[in-house]
Formats: structure tokens, sequence, C-alpha cells
């Protein structure tokens, strides 16, 4: 079969399509014929070696880490059948873009009705990042949570999966995504220096919870507008620099993707 992926680690250079045997099902995974793939920004931290210890790969591997398709075969225990369209993310070592693809089956399913393949290529990573940081917030209906980054993948999900639970929804994104923004249904707030002022004059009192996607200067500022008990989940940091980047008071960790791979790394430069 063919993939589109890399056989070493590198820059863009590396990328290019193989023929490669196509895979075999296993215990634990389903395997499908292809019909849409996401690709993410930590994609590009896989490839180029940065996820070395954390991402485990095979060479030459296909790019992405989530996709949809139809089943060819399935681990007895997911309950899919062959012939279902279904979702989810792409089992060890293996990767998503690819003419047939082995994913997950405990990340597996079928897809709904009135979704289509590509919309349902693009929900594991991005949005089920975003739901794992909105569980571990644990808000109630009524709390503020506000979104470093809420015009990018996984700031605008979250936004609209908070507003879904009932909470009061800031995002901070660039004047360009204001009105994307303000369409989701979120008050915006510009990003840029003096954020946190303007955030202050929409939540005089703090937020309760803050979901961060930009890391480094940005989420070590987040003290400044989290109320005493706030707690703060990113997706920008790993594990052992959140504490460190972030407000000591509040309950602070790394949220990880489906894929089991942090989705981003640690920067300064403002995430949209």
């Amino acid at each position: 079969m063919r993939i589109f992926g890399f056989d070493r680690y590198g820059g863009p250079e590396v990328q290019q399509f193989f023929e490669v045997p196509p895979p075999e099902g296993r215990d634990g995974t389903v395997l499908v014929a292809m019909r849409a793939a996401g690709v993410n920004p930590a994609d590009i931290k896989v490839r180029n070696g940065q996820r070395q210890g954390r991402v485990p790969v095979e060479f030459p591997m296909a790019v992405g880490r989530e996709a949809c398709g139809i089943v060819l075969s399935a681990d007895e225990a997911s309950g899919l059948e062959p012939g279902r369209l279904v979702f989810g993310s792409c089992a060890s070592a293996s990767g998503a873009l690819a003419e047939f693809v082995l994913l997950d089956a405990k990340q597996a399913v079928a897809v709904p009705a009135h979704v289509t393949a590509v919309e349902a290529a693009c929900i594991p990573v991005a949005i089920g990042t975003a739901w794992d940081a909105l569980d571990e917030l644990d808000l109630h209906a009524g709390d503020t949570l506000l979104v470093l980054g809420a015009g990018g993948g996984v700031g605008s999900h979250a936004v609209q999966l908070g507003r879904l639970r009932g909470l009061s929804v800031i995002g901070v994104a660039s004047p360009g995504k204001r009105q994307l923004v303000l369409d989701l249904g979120v008050v915006h707030v510009a990003a840029g220096p003096g954020w946190t002022e303007r955030v202050r004059a929409v939540a005089p009192e703090g937020v309760h919870g803050l979901i961060d996607t930009v890391g480094g200067e940005t989420l070590r500022q987040s003290s400044l507008v989290l109320r005493p008990a706030g707690a703060v989940r990113s997706t920008a940091s790993p594990a052992s620099r959140v504490e460190s980047e972030a407000a000591p008071r509040a309950a602070i960790s790394a949220v990880r993707a489906h894929s089991a791979a942090v989705v981003a790394t640690s920067t300064d430069k403002p995430s949209d």
C-alpha cells in the first residue's frame, strides 16, 4: 500500500510517499480502509524527533494520529463489524496518511449518521483533548472558564464544549480571530501584551478554570487571572514544566491527547 510519511527523523524534507506492506490486524486494533485523516501540530514534533520516548515510531511510518475509515477487521471486543464507517486514534507506532490504517480499538467508534468522514477524522486529537481538559477541570455550571488560544483547534472546541456544560466562557485569541470566537458564542479578549488586564476587566473576580494552549510566558501570567482555588490544564507544556510556568496556587497538570501524546510543545509564541 501507499503511505505519506517519513523513514527518519527530520524536517519536511524527510517526508515522502512510500510503498509498504499493508498492516495486519492484531489484538486491540481495528483495521480500516482510510477515507479521511487528520494531521495536527504535534505530528510535526513526532516527525522531527521531539516526541522520542513518548510516541512510538516504526520507520517508515505515515504522518498523522487520527483517521476515519471502513472497517476491514476488528478486535472482537470492539463490537465493530466489517463495513462500518468508524473513526479514532491510530494504534501505537502507526500513522494515518495511508491507504489502510490501524486504529486503537479502545478509541475507535462508529461515525454518527449526520457526521461526514472528514469531520469525524478531526475529532480524536483536538476535540478529544478539549474534552479531557474540561473533564479534568471539573467545573460547574455558572463557573467561568478562560481558554488561551481560543481560535485554534483545541481552543475553539474547548469554548464550545464549555458552553454546552453551562459555563461562562472567555476566549483569548488574536484580533484576527475575534469574529470566529464571537461566532462561537463566547466573549473575545485580544491576545498580546495586556491580555491579563483585559481578562480582569471582563472577570474582575478571576476565573475558576483555565485551559492553556499557548504555554511559555502566557502560561506563567495565568496566575494574574485565576481565583485562589482556580485550576489550570495545559496542552502546550509537558507535565514537568507546567508547574513552573503557571500559578503555584493552582491545581495544575498537562493534558494529554487521546493518542497519548502531548498535543503541542512549550513555546512563548502565542497560539490563535
